[in-house]
């Protein structure tokens, strides 16, 4: 069962978040409807000056083609960039430990990976990664694939708002002033938080230090509290160690733990917010944020009854087998033992809901339906919050699935927020829904069938699917957590997961941008008394009962094979 501490977390982290959200949301809007603030009053120089050197004109609006190849060259140059700096880095500066060029696929790997928000990472980031890379390539990249999905939100937000235009936006002037004025103020600011706690920063070399035990230990350095701000506020996840949050130099204080978790979640739910304000009617950022918390609470409360729950092969000694079905103390294998089960648990939660990736846990530890949690967070879409901007314009996606559903029932066009839903639109919504899982489960099945996939299978049996599962999950939909115990940094790994990172990202994101420009250039329809409202909580209800089941049924019998069939096995041992 949960405990005091469990509910008392996972309370104040919900009420901190919805007391954040419509300030941060209205800011938002208006800063990237351009309305005139202090902020853009003050930064104007700055982004005109941006875009006099790119040459870019910033009262010219795009067409959504227009609009997706810009995203598209945006995030191409973005690969090339991280790939280049990667296989260079041994003749390049600030690399005071000398550190190799990255192999080709590992480089090609990474580089898809920042690129996509996934920040999937199949080396030790300490080990591996010059300064300059982790700087000019990671950090940078953690700022453009979170202005990237912002952006693309926004678009298809201005799908709904506007009404009888062709065009959507400019992809230039969205990302410039997304970055510009809330990405990097935010980061600034929790990076100063973070140095404050202790996170390092700094480009000195690595330090050599004596243990208690006169041993001699080697102590990465680096500039981590600038990574970390940008890795949680942009839902990255990519850390600048291999053991990610969990290290005392990223995530140092239970402090620095529980605002690093609020933090993942704060631009996705002001997010929704910005949706309400922008089409006109705050209540329908509010249905759709109800929706997300709803989903949330009940699998953060899942997850961390489970690990508390324990293995019932560890029961306390002395205790009649027969009689007990838990482990002493809870499931602690796996957890960081600073922070304990249920912030490890709540921070699981919030990472696969998002699509952050960031961890202070091994997934692969928490007994089978913990893991099975996670798992199912990202199989969602990683709708609920989610990524910055994806986690919206997926979870709208889910939205308009919902009112076509409705219209089915009553043999009605189906409409949302004032504009009709027809083939073309359901059309872009089946991609959207449906690549996610067709990359996850055929890259399983590739894996597991192919001597290439088996070999980095450590684990037999049913863990050991879960864990392929796992991985391919976390690259299609984008999050970049590992479970952990697979061998995932070969050839064939690599690519795999490149491949389902990069189409996982932008075979979504043009639909969703197709998408925004038909219902731009649509009629806004007149409410009437046959209209399905969609603020209220019987949409709320439709709109969760649509993510689950559209959502989550192409998975179910994957996670039969894999956490169920665990779970199983293990009580049936006990």
């Amino acid at each position: 069962m949960m405990t005091l501490h469990a509910w008392l977390l996972l309370g104040l982290c919900l009420l901190i978040l919805l007391a954040l959200t419509k300030p941060l949301g209205i800011y938002i809007a208006d800063v990237m409807e351009g309305r005139s603030t202090g902020v853009l009053r003050v930064g104007g120089p700055v982004e005109a000056a941006i875009y006099r050197l790119c040459g870019v004109r910033q009262d010219e609006e795009m067409g959504w083609l227009h609009y997706a190849l810009a995203i598209l060259l945006f995030n191409g140059l973005g690969v090339l960039a991280v790939y280049a700096l990667q296989r260079f880095q041994l003749w390049l500066p600030l690399n005071p430990q000398q550190f190799a060029n990255v192999s080709p696929d590992s480089s090609f790997n990474t580089a898809i990976s920042f690129a996509t928000n996934t920040n999937w990472q199949g080396y030790a980031g300490e080990m591996t990664m010059s300064y300059l890379t982790q700087m000019l390539a990671l950090t940078v990249q953690n700022f453009l694939s979170a202005a990237t999905g912002s952006v693309v939100a926004i678009a298809l937000i201005r799908g709904f708002a506007r009404h009888t235009v062709q065009s959507i936006g400019n992809a230039w002037v969205d990302l410039t002033r997304i970055t510009l004025y809330v990405l990097l103020p935010l980061s600034l600011v929790f990076a100063v938080f973070l140095v404050s706690q202790g996170v390092i920063q700094n480009i000195a070399a690595y330090q050599e230090v004596t243990t208690l035990e006169n041993a001699t230990q080697t102590l990465a350095m680096g500039p981590v509290a600038s990574q970390e701000a940008i890795k949680m506020l942009g839902t990255n996840g990519g850390g600048f160690f291999n053991a990610n949050s969990a290290h005392p130099f990223e995530n140092p204080t239970p402090l620095t733990n529980f605002f690093q978790m609020l933090s993942i979640f704060l631009i996705p739910g002001a997010l929704c917010y910005t949706f309400g304000r922008m089409v006109g009617d705050p209540r329908q950022g509010w249905a759709v944020l109800a929706a997300m918390t709803v989903l949330f609470t009940v699998m953060a409360i899942a997850a961390i009854t489970f690990e508390q729950q324990g293995n019932p092969l560890f029961a306390a000694a002395g205790v009649d087998q027969s009689a007990s079905v838990t482990q002493a103390g809870g499931n602690m294998e796996g957890k960081e033992t600073r922070f304990g089960i249920a912030d490890s648990g709540l921070f699981a939660t919030i990472t696969t809901a998002a699509s952050c990736g960031a961890v202070i846990a091994m997934h692969d530890s928490f007994t089978p339906l913990g893991g099975m949690i996670p798992l199912i967070m990202m199989q969602l879409g990683e709708v609920v919050f989610g990524g910055v901007g994806s986690g919206l314009y997926g979870m709208l996606v889910f939205a308009i699935m919902a009112v076509f559903i409705a219209g089915l029932m009553i043999g009605r066009t189906p409409e949302y927020l004032g504009k009709k839903i027809e083939s073309y639109e359901m059309k872009m919504t089946s991609i959207a829904i449906l690549v996610t899982p067709l990359l996850v489960l055929g890259g399983t099945a590739i894996a597991v069938m192919t001597v290439s996939g088996r070999a980095g299978i450590f684990n037999p049996g049913a863990h050991g699917f879960s864990e392929v599962l796992y991985a391919f999950t976390s690259a299609g939909n984008n999050n970049g957590s590992a479970f952990a115990g697979l061998g995932a940094n070969t050839p064939f790994y690599n690519v795999m997961l490149a491949i389902a990172m990069g189409f996982g990202r932008f075979a979504v994101i043009v639909p969703v941008l197709a998408m925004a420009g038909s219902l731009a250039a649509k009629k806004r329809i007149a409410v009437t008394s046959g209209t399905l409202l969609t603020h209220g909580p019987l949409f709320v209800t439709l709109l969760i009962g649509t993510v689950l089941l559209v959502g989550l049924l192409n998975y179910v019998p994957a996670l039969a094979l894999g956490p169920v069939v665990e779970h199983l096995l293990l009580w049936a041992e006990h």
